[in-house]
């Protein structure tokens, strides 16, 4: 017997509409599983995790200070995607453009003004989508898996932050301690005047309706689309592969990079060796969870940075290990792919008999 997956000659919008839905409450009831075997109410750990972190002002505002980065990232997913390009290395592109961002206040701390931050964004940016480029140039010169050169890219990224944060870039003042300097006041976000969160989750929204307007209404988008779905009949409507691969990693590194210099000039004004929680690899969720729509990314990103404050809640209330978060993520990401694949696909199975005559095996 084995079992073969066929595809859908149609599959029903309504079904595509609520899949991200019904992946949420089966990681809920799993989730729920899994803190019964942690020794926690279960109906308390799933209200301390999933309902919790979004009715208290202050576990409010972390939530928007983690949907944030992974709202932008998950946003520049969405063109990779779309346009049938696989990018798995936006937690690399994150610290690059975070690198490349800090090399004003880091090196020259002296230059302030009101420059200093719109440079520092762009030099993030531009340090994402350079970052970026590498598996880019790779897959449209020499063919190389695009998913494994991103993703090694991701620890060389890593590496080469904590480099700098425990050697050259390391504060003379800080005690010995691995972290840059403090940024200084024209170096650092604004703040809304509630804890860290700043002015960085308007700029998140702002890209998300300005990536949905591209995406739906303009020539781009249309192209996009098509070589994402097509790419022979992208090809005879001339629309290049490759150039559309160099730009889609270029949108996606760039906005990785955004996020990461937003998040140390906003959140912890200065470099230490690790400075995300996995927001490259979680923004993949929120990206397929948002079904790559950039609006609904905004929604999806809400509702997985609220897991990291849950996992904090269920660990101090609870005892549970805050690698939960960790977990949950894992088990949305698995079930919002299985939806899909049985929206688009059917099971079939097919069992060997003996041929009552032949004695040959025939399928039924």
């Amino acid at each position: 017997m084995r079992i073969e997956l066929v595809k859908r000659a149609e599959h029903s919008g309504l079904m595509t509409a609520v899949s991200p839905l019904i992946a949420v409450m089966l990681t809920m009831i799993c989730a729920a599983v899994l803190f019964a075997m942690s020794g926690a109410d279960p109906l308390e750990a799933l209200f301390r995790f999933f309902i919790e972190p979004l009715t208290e002002a202050w576990s409010l505002q972390e939530v928007l200070v983690k949907a944030t980065p992974l709202v932008l990232i998950a946003c520049g997913l969405s063109v990779c995607y779309l346009s049938n390009n696989w990018n798995i290395g936006a937690e690399g592109q994150f610290v690059a453009g975070a690198l490349a961002g800090s090399i004003l206040p880091v090196m020259f701390p002296h230059l302030q003004g009101f420059y200093t931050l719109p440079l520092m964004l762009l030099c993030g940016a531009l340090g994402g989508a350079a970052y970026a480029m590498i598996p880019a140039i790779l897959k449209t010169r020499f063919s190389t898996n695009e998913i494994l050169t991103s993703l090694m890219l991701v620890y060389v990224a890593n590496l080469l932050l904590d480099y700098l944060v425990r050697g050259p870039w390391r504060d003379p003042q800080g005690f010995n301690f691995p972290e840059t300097a403090l940024f200084s006041a024209s170096a650092t976000l604004p703040s809304l005047g509630m804890g860290r969160l700043s002015v960085s989750v308007f700029v998140a929204l702002g890209v998300a309706l300005l990536l949905w307007v591209v995406l739906s209404r303009s020539l781009r988008g249309y192209q996009i689309r098509v070589l994402g779905e097509s790419p022979r009949a992208g090809a005879f409507a001339g629309f290049s592969a490759k150039r559309m691969t160099v730009f889609a990693f270029a949108i996606s590194g760039a906005l990785a990079g955004l996020a990461g210099i937003m998040e140390v000039s906003g959140s912890l004004n200065q470099l230490l060796p690790t400075i995300s929680p996995g927001y490259g690899f979680t923004a993949i969720i929120v990206a397929f969870l948002g079904r790559l729509n950039p609006l609904a990314i905004v929604v999806a990103g809400v509702v997985l940075a609220s897991s990291y404050i849950g996992g904090e809640s269920v660990q101090a209330s609870l005892g549970i290990s805050d690698k939960i978060a960790s977990v949950v993520q894992g088990m949305l990401l698995f079930f919002v792919l299985a939806c899909d694949t049985l929206i688009f696909y059917r099971v079939r199975l097919h069992r060997k008999v003996l041929s009552e005559n032949a004695g040959e095996g025939a399928h039924v």
